[in-house]
């Protein structure tokens, strides 16, 4: 199940973020995104969990916390095609 995971700090790694989700389960990939111009991080990513119920677990227990001083936002990821129009 692929997880979408918001207001990052911009300072965070991939490893720290996977970290925080290790703790619900198997965590098969994280991604961040960031600016294809800059590099710099744009404050949210995917984390992939391949069991479904550690995924949801990892959503119900993380969504709110404060991570580096933020708190994250943490849902199901849509597939692209559901989100916002692309121009």
């Amino acid at each position: 199940m692929t997880i979408y995971v918001g207001n990052i700090a911009f300072a965070a790694t991939e490893d720290e973020l996977r970290a925080v989700f290790e703790v619900y389960g198997t965590v098969d990939s994280v991604r961040l995104i960031t600016d294809q111009g800059t590099s710099q991080p744009k404050g949210f990513g995917f984390v992939e969990m391949p069991a479904a119920s550690e995924a949801q677990a990892a959503i119900a227990g993380l969504h709110g916390r404060e991570v580096q001083g933020r708190p994250l936002t943490v849902n199901v990821a849509r597939p692209r095609n559901e989100g916002r129009p692309r121009r």
